[in-house]
């Protein structure tokens, strides 16, 4: 507790608030939890979280801090800031160790049924808030558990499963009624759930890997980086040399994984700079520490080999600032082309929804996500959509804002 009183004492506890309502996601209320930490008050510092979140375990470790909260803190300009996602993570921790409650229940709105398609954190954080709104909430599972990307997108080594676990508990215990092994299109179909439910929230996630469109592509040995991690269909990759495309935390997930799985030689290929990149600091730096090596502003031209991938043609670049841009654009320098030897790539460039969205009849906008409105609905007015499947921003937080915001617009419906 002195570590953690010794973290929050270094907040200045900010009136304006900058971590709160420009760096989080969620718009926790960063300053007040953290002043009931000082007070030694860890029930009113839980107390305060859940008003905005109910994965304070979760995001307090995986969320790229210092691109949010930690990047607006006061204190970060002339130092270091304060520890927000430490101090998240030990409030939601002992919230499970003790038992803590996320909310009491108003039973009021019990006779509406509403029904969420997808237990990652986008349809878990709709189920609480629904829920502490008293609503009747299904949620509706593909695998035989919930958490989602949670459990099959982030290796253990970056957050225990157990900590999702019992995080997820917390909300069933608010009395989510759960079915495992549905999958919208086999075994579940949007007609039907129309014909039981009030209201419609669908949250399955687009967890597709999006494809390069290069030669050799199709080689054996290619493989999808969401695919890996949500199937763990690795090959063995002992004593072999594999390449990782992109600058996402997936690519930095995939390659920690892969050398834990004893490749002899892993590479991170970014087509932008390192300070362009999508992931969070502190994990290209412990990609960086495990020894995976990066080669930034290169970008793969061919996939080389016969029947599998033996070979790897990449091109150099170079950033150019274009008008309308928010960020330099990398180009190819022309006749900086080179070969390395390669045994297996790893796509990690990105995601898209499953190819059955299209069979929804629903309107999907111009990258093929579900079309959503202000208010989160979908083409069909009582069909809602949230996270990855309606193109939110890819991070847990952004995809939990939009569950908890669209539980509010669902509620404002039904009422």
């Amino acid at each position: 507790m002195e570590e953690i009183k010794e973290k929050a004492n270094y907040c200045l506890n900010c009136p304006v608030k900058p971590c709160s309502n420009k760096g989080c996601p969620l718009n926790n209320n960063i300053p007040e939890f953290i002043r009931a930490i000082k007070e030694e008050d860890i029930k009113k510092a839980y107390d305060i979280l859940s008003e905005t979140t109910v994965l304070e375990s979760v995001c307090g470790r995986i969320c790229p801090h210092m691109k949010q909260c930690e990047g607006s803190c006061v204190r970060g300009i002339k130092g270091s800031p304060v520890n927000i996602g430490d101090l998240e993570a030990y409030v939601g921790d002992i919230a499970i160790k003790n038992g803590y409650k996320i909310s009491e229940i108003n039973r009021k709105n019990k006779d509406k049924k509403i029904a969420i398609v997808g237990g990652g954190p986008a349809g878990i954080t709709a189920s609480a808030f629904l829920l502490k709104k008293g609503f009747s909430v299904t949620l509706f599972e593909k695998y035989n558990y919930l958490g989602g990307l949670l459990v099959h997108g982030i290796p253990e080594f970056r957050l225990p499963k157990d900590i999702v676990k019992n995080t997820i508990q917390k909300i069933i215990d608010l009395g989510l009624d759960v079915k495992y092994n549905f999958e919208l299109g086999k075994n579940l179909s949007l007609n039907e759930l129309e014909k039981n439910f009030d209201a419609i929230f669908l949250a399955y996630g687009a967890n597709v890997t999006t494809k390069m469109g290069i030669e050799g592509e199709g080689l054996k040995g290619v493989y999808g980086g969401n695919q890996l991690l949500e199937y763990k269909n690795h090959p063995d990759y002992r004593g072999k040399k594999v390449a990782v495309i992109g600058g996402g935390n997936v690519a930095m997930d995939c390659a920690r994984t892969i050398i834990r799985l004893g490749a002899e030689n892993v590479k991170i290929i970014y087509r932008r700079a390192e300070e362009q990149m999508p992931a969070e600091t502190k994990e290209i730096q412990e990609a960086k520490n495990e020894g995976i090596e990066f080669l930034f502003q290169n970008n793969i031209v061919k996939i080389i080999g016969k029947d599998k991938v033996e070979k790897l043609e990449l091109i150099k670049t170079e950033l150019v600032q274009k008008d309308g841009e928010t960020r330099k654009v990398p180009i190819n320098i022309e006749n900086s082309n080179y070969i390395i030897d390669m045994d297996y790539v790893v796509m990690a460039l990105g995601s898209m929804p499953e190819s059955f969205t299209i069979d929804l009849g629903l309107v999907l906008n111009k990258y093929g996500y579900i079309y959503i409105d202000e208010n989160y609905q979908t083409s069909n007015k009582k069909i809602f959509a949230g996270g990855d499947i309606a193109g939110c921003k890819s991070t847990v937080a952004w995809a939990a804002r939009s569950g908890r915001d669209a539980a509010n617009k669902i509620s404002e419906f039904l009422s």
